[in-house]
């Protein structure tokens, strides 16, 4: 082979060479890449969701806890309480065992008297000073025999009968507020002092400024004490001595003309009951009332269902009696002049009508 030959096979081989070299480096380096390629991993962060789930609030309205036994109450345990109260000078209304309006009143004037809060319900505070009453004191010892003593500051009315104690009422007096009517203005207040026991009215009486249950009066400006319809626990009338219908169906029959009345404030000084005349004579008229002249006015009403009893005596029964409804057909034209002593014309103690507002028989302002 001539020396031309072998450069030419020594080319071929170089190129050869260089194009392996090439090949081998390309496909290094590809392979290096797809490497790179198959390792490389692709983190990818997919961000968290988080569901809060709110609790539901539920308000519950938990039904009024009863201590005690409250009124529509019936029961063996209503009948025990009811003569307990009957062995302590209050009156419950009939022993039955039904826990009613007559109940209600007897169980505030017991709380009453036992300062506690007149609400009407027996509970286990009320249960033990039944248990172990409190004595009442006399707040005029001295003040004879027949007596009623009203006390204003405690709401209550007290009656004796020879010196013994034969009753105690829960009462509301006047609410010491101003009040107008026909162009005057007064205070609506229950006169404190010693007063004696003057007219009375048999049945409903319809004075000047409404309505009054069998009022036994006191002073000749025509304050009475009388049955009402309604008897809060607190001072509402204008001047008059409220009582439960049940005690005000007997309750003048068991005081005299002449009787003494003693209003307490527990401040000012109770003198001796004036002398009664022996000729009275009737009350005046009713006076125009002005501002130079001014009337009594009367108290508010709600309407419960009243409930006749004999009041509580271990010696005494009344005989049980209805107490008439306060409506137009319950009276006859012309009753106010019948009945058993004059008949007062100045009955001063009204009532609202049965949506609790005020009324008077004219113009009220």
């Amino acid at each position: 082979m001539n020396p031309t030959r072998w450069a030419a096979v020594a080319a071929v081989a170089v190129v050869v060479v260089v194009a392996g070299a090439a090949y081998g480096l390309t496909a290094t380096v590809s392979d290096a890449d797809a490497a790179r390629a198959l390792v490389t991993t692709t983190t990818t962060t997919i961000a968290a969701t988080t569901t809060i789930t709110e609790a539901s609030t539920t308000t519950t309205t938990a039904a009024p806890k009863v201590e005690g036994l409250v009124r529509g109450a019936e029961g063996e345990q209503v009948a025990v309480i009811q003569r307990r109260l009957a062995e302590l000078r209050f009156d419950p209304g009939p022993g039955d065992g039904v826990y009613g309006l007559a109940t209600f009143y007897a169980v505030q004037a017991f709380q009453k008297l036992h300062g506690m809060d007149p609400t009407g319900e027996v509970t286990p505070a009320v249960e033990a000073a039944l248990a172990d009453p409190d004595q009442p004191v006399p707040l005029v010892p001295e003040g004879g025999g027949d007596r009623v003593e009203i006390d204003l500051r405690r709401q209550l009315l007290f009656l004796y009968k020879g010196d013994a104690l034969r009753l105690i009422s829960h009462i509301s007096s006047g609410n010491n507020k101003r009040y107008c009517v026909d162009g005057g203005c007064r205070t609506a207040i229950t006169p404190v002092g010693a007063h004696r026991f003057m007219w009375r009215y048999p049945g409903w009486r319809t004075s000047r400024l409404g309505k009054l249950y069998k009022p036994v009066y006191f002073t000749g400006s025509g304050i009475a004490v009388h049955g009402s319809n309604s008897v809060p626990a607190y001072p509402a009338s204008h001047g008059c001595v409220r009582i439960p219908m049940h005690i005000a169906e007997y309750f003048p029959d068991l005081v005299s003309r002449g009787d003494a009345v003693y209003v307490l404030d527990g401040k000012t000084p109770v003198g001796p009951t004036p002398p009664l005349a022996s000729d009275v004579g009737p009350p005046p008229a009713d006076p125009p009332t002005t501002p130079e002249t001014e009337t009594e006015p009367a108290t508010s009403v709600e309407v419960p269902t009243t409930t006749t009893t004999s009041a509580p005596s271990p010696t005494i029964t009344l005989p049980p009696t209805t107490v008439p409804e306060e409506t137009a057909t319950s009276r006859t034209p012309g009753d106010e002049q019948s009945g058993e002593l004059i008949t007062p014309r100045n009955g001063v103690d009204d009532q609202p009508d049965g949506q609790g507002r005020r009324r008077h028989d004219r113009g009220v302002r």
